[in-house]
């Protein structure tokens, strides 16, 4: 049985994102019209590329090639309320709520999503992938890169994984889901 090979990138840089403040649904930061297909080649052969709904994830996809599947699961948390507003202004008006948001996975002070609903939509979707063999490229969100590593590895260390625009983690399955750290050496080398 060929193993399942899941690459989670995360979408290119957003205003948003150098601002601090929740995410709308804006765009990426860079040119990416003049940049479509300019990372094709980064992985070998023809990967099943996917990614989330927001305008962000889906030009983040044209950099890897124009035949992409938008995947509801691959959706950022809804932050309610929280959307567009600065961390800074939460922590002045309204940290208590913020506090809670952080400690307490279960908690939607923002009338959005929980961190654990948001776990069991992307636990669910690791789920049907497992019987999906061959590479497939999800280009998504931070908290959703998150909450896939917090569940392949069985941790609760939800808040203490950053993730950086354009970076990427592969999971593979293969009766179970590990993570793979890649080497710098090219493929053959040794």
């Amino acid at each position: 049985m060929q193993a399942t090979r899941l690459t989670l990138m995360c979408h290119a840089r957003t205003v948003a994102q150098k601002l601090a403040c929740f995410p709308t649904n804006e765009p990426i930061e860079m040119d990416w019209q003049s940049a479509r297909g300019s990372r094709r080649a980064q992985f070998k052969g023809t990967p099943r590329l996917v990614c989330g709904p927001e305008l962000r994830t889906r030009q983040t996809a044209e950099l890897f090639g124009s035949a992409v599947e938008i995947v509801e699961a691959l959706r950022d948390c809804d932050f309610g309320r929280w959307q567009g507003v600065r961390i800074d202004d939460l922590q002045k008006n309204a940290a208590e709520a913020l506090q809670t948001w952080l400690d307490d996975p279960n908690s939607a002070p923002h009338g959005g999503e929980s961190v654990a609903q948001l776990a069991g939509r992307v636990a669910a979707w690791l789920k049907t992938l497992e019987a999906t063999p061959g590479h497939i490229v999800a280009i998504t969100h931070p908290f959703v890169i998150r909450a896939a590593l917090t569940q392949v590895l069985q941790s609760a260390a939800f808040n203490l994984i950053d993730v950086e625009p354009l970076s990427a983690i592969e999971l593979r399955f293969n009766g179970r889901w590990r993570l793979r750290l890649l080497g710098t050496e090219p493929e053959g080398a040794y």
